[in-house]
């Protein structure tokens, strides 16, 4: 069978649950993970997602920011908690679809000084990955899990507009790097869509409000991933290469969210 999962950044699910059943008709994911849903759980649309289609549902809300959830055409069964947020914000949330673990975060934008002592807001960003990269320390590198969602970090020199000048700011700075890389190296995680589009070609899944043509500047980051173990390869690579993509189109839809969709096809 193949599973289709689904990341996006929403900036508000009720402010765009048309447009999720929209990006749901069109690419008919079966497993939709949403960050920054901005809404605790009674407040979430439910009903929209049952005429979409994906009626099981993992919710981890917070009044007012933050917020998580799961949406699947699949039933969702449990998953071991990864509960590393220190300030206790809703910015995780897990399940198991036909035998893969999903983890979806949405980890801290860090502020604006990437400096741990001065900004207790970047001090909490790393702190997040090196909790997080602990826990999966101790899992099975055989085992199908997939980390996925608004990662905060654009870890590549190509997932950037400028390498150089984003060295300087938060979301591309070596600490920042490092700590994703070492998050992928704790089980030898695969990043699915830069292995379907190598550097160095140019990807990007968020561009900032600020642009009114976001394509002509092109200030893009690549903030949103699929990572997956080891043991979810084969799955990833069965029809030859790991289907994986930036949907890019959907930014250019009208009130959109800053963060475009990403999308990765297991065959299991």
């Amino acid at each position: 069978m193949r599973l289709r999962i689904c990341t996006w950044n929403v900036n508000s699910v009720r402010l765009r649950a048309e447009q999720a059943a929209r990006f749901v008709a069109e690419q008919a994911p079966d497993v939709l993970c949403l960050q920054e849903i901005k809404c605790r759980e009674g407040e979430f649309p439910v009903n929209a997602f049952k005429e979409m289609g994906l009626p099981h549902l993992r919710i981890a809300g917070q009044k007012g920011w933050h917020g998580v959830a799961i949406a699947s055409r699949l039933p969702l069964d449990p998953a071991p908690p990864l509960q590393v947020c220190r300030e206790g914000h809703a910015r995780c949330v897990g399940a198991t679809v036909a035998g893969v673990e999903i983890h979806n975060f949405y980890i801290p934008a860090g502020g604006d000084a990437p400096d741990r002592e001065a900004n207790p807001k970047f001090d909490h960003k790393l702190d997040f990955y090196e909790k997080l990269t602990a826990e999966l320390s101790r899992r099975d590198p055989k085992a199908p899990l997939a980390i996925v969602g608004d990662l905060n970090v654009a870890p590549g020199e190509f997932d950037v507009w400028n390498h150089k000048y984003m060295s300087r700011i938060v979301s591309h700075t070596p600490a920042e790097v490092a700590a994703f890389r070492a998050l992928e190296a704790s089980l030898g995680f695969i990043d699915l869509t830069r292995a379907m589009t190598p550097e160095p070609q140019k990807l990007a899944s968020w561009w900032s409000y600020r642009a009114q043509d976001f394509r002509l500047s092109n200030r893009g980051l690549r903030l949103d991933h699929i990572l997956v173990t080891p043991g979810l390869r084969d799955a990833a690579w069965r029809l030859g290469a790991p289907a994986s993509r930036v949907h890019d189109d959907v930014r250019a839809w009208e009130r959109p969210s800053d963060h475009a969709p990403v999308s990765a096809d297991l065959v299991l």
